[in-house]
C-alpha cells in the first residue's frame, strides 16, 4: 500500500472553549482531512488520542446526515477533561460529499488507513504532545490496528470487529435476516475469488451494489485478528453488552488474538457508547438523540489506560 504523507497544516484556527481549561483548534491536515484538536490547558506534553470514526460518511462528532448523537464529540470532551488531548476528524468521504464530487467507485478502504497514517505522522512531528494513541470505533478499529503499526504508542479498539468484514456481515444477517445469510455467504465468496459478485438477491443490493464491490473486496483483505497480533504496543479492547451491530464475540476474538490486551465489557452500553436499559427500540432511537451522554465508564477506562502507560 502506497502511503502519501502530507505533513503541512493547510488551515488552523483557535478557540478557547467555554469550559474552563480547554482549548479547541480546527485543523486541516490535508485537503480532505478536517478535524478538531482539543487541548487541556496548563499541561505540558499531554498524551494525544486520535479518534477514528466508524463506517459511512461519519463526521468528527460521530454523526451522519440523518443521524446525530455526538458520540465522538462527547468522548473527546470527556478525555480532555481527564487531561488527554484529542484529535477527531471528518472521514474524507464527508469532505468529498460537501464538494459534490463523490464517486463511489473511487472510494478505497486503504484511503482511510492512509488518512490515519498521515494524521498520526503529522502529530508525531508536533512537539506539544507526549505519546500518541489511536482510538478506533467500529470500522475505525481495524483502521487503527493497521495504521498504528510501528507508529503509535498504543491502540484502543471500541466496538471493533474480530473477524473479516464478510464474516461479520453474514453473522449479522443470520440474526437479523436469516433468509439472506446463505446468499450473502455465496456472494462474498464470489467476490473474494472472482473480484465480482453478481448472483446476489435483491434484498442484498445495498451491500453488493457494483459501485462499492471494489471497496468491500479491499476491506475483506484485512483480518483484525492478524492485525492486532502484529502490534507491539499496549492495546485496549472495549465492547458493550447492548451493541446491536458488533457482538461480544467479536471483542472476544480480538482478545484471543492479543492475550495481553486490556479488556472491558461495559454493561448496558450500545454501539455508540450510550447507556441502554430498555429494548431494541430504545437502542435504535439513541442513534439520533444527542442529549444522551457517553457512558462515563468508557471515558474513565480509556483515560486511565492512556495515562498509565
Amino acid at each position: 500500500m502506497k502511503l502519501h504523507l502530507l505533513l503541512c497544516v493547510l488551515f488552523s484556527s483557535f478557540l478557547v472553549l467555554g469550559q474552563s481549561g480547554t482549548t479547541s483548534e480546527a485543523i486541516s491536515v490535508t485537503p480532505l482531512i478536517d478535524g478538531t484538536l482539543l487541548l487541556p490547558e496548563n499541561k505540558t506534553s499531554p498524551p494525544l488520542a486520535i479518534i477514528i470514526a466508524g463506517s459511512g460518511p461519519t463526521n468528527r462528532d460521530g454523526n451522519q446526515m440523518m443521524m446525530k448523537n455526538n458520540s465522538l464529540k462527547y468522548l473527546a470532551e470527556g478525555l480532555v477533561a481527564e487531561g488527554v488531548a484529542s484529535f477527531r476528524y471528518d472521514k474524507r468521504i464527508v469532505k468529498i460529499m460537501k464538494m459534490g464530487t463523490l464517486n463511489e467507485k473511487k472510494i478505497q478502504f486503504d484511503h482511510f488507513i492512509e488518512d490515519a497514517v498521515t494524521i498520526t505522522d503529522y502529530f508525531k512531528s508536533d512537539d506539544r504532545f507526549g505519546k500518541i494513541y489511536l482510538i478506533g470505533h467500529s470500522q475505525g478499529s481495524l483502521i487503527a490496528l493497521v495504521a498504528a503499526q510501528d507508529r503509535a504508542d498504543g491502540v484502543i479498539s471500541i466496538a471493533g470487529a474480530g473477524q473479516e468484514i464478510d464474516d461479520v456481515i453474514v453473522d449479522q444477517l443470520k440474526k437479523q435476516a436469516p433468509g439472506l445469510a446463505d446468499n450473502a455467504r455465496t456472494s462474498f465468496d464470489d467476490l473474494r475469488v472472482n473480484g465480482v459478485a453478481q448472483n446476489y438477491s435483491e434484498g442484498l443490493a445495498s451491500i453488493f451494489r457494483p459501485a462499492i464491490q471494489p471497496f468491500l473486496l479491499q476491506w475483506m483483505q484485512y483480518n483484525p485478528q492478524e492485525e492486532i497480533a502484529k502490534l507491539n504496543v499496549p492495546v485496549m479492547i472495549i465492547n458493550g453488552t447492548k451493541d446491536l451491530q458488533v457482538q461480544e464475540s467479536e471483542a472476544e476474538a480480538l482478545r484471543k488474538a492479543k492475550p495481553g490486551a486490556e479488556y472491558l465489557l461495559v454493561e448496558n452500553m450500545n454501539h455508540i457508547l450510550k447507556e441502554i436499559k430498555g429494548d431494541d427500540i430504545e437502542n435504535s432511537k439513541s442513534y439520533n438523540d444527542p442529549r444522551l451522554p457517553v457512558m462515563p465508564e468508557v471515558i474513565s477506562a480509556i483515560s486511565t489506560f492512556i495515562k498509565d502507560q
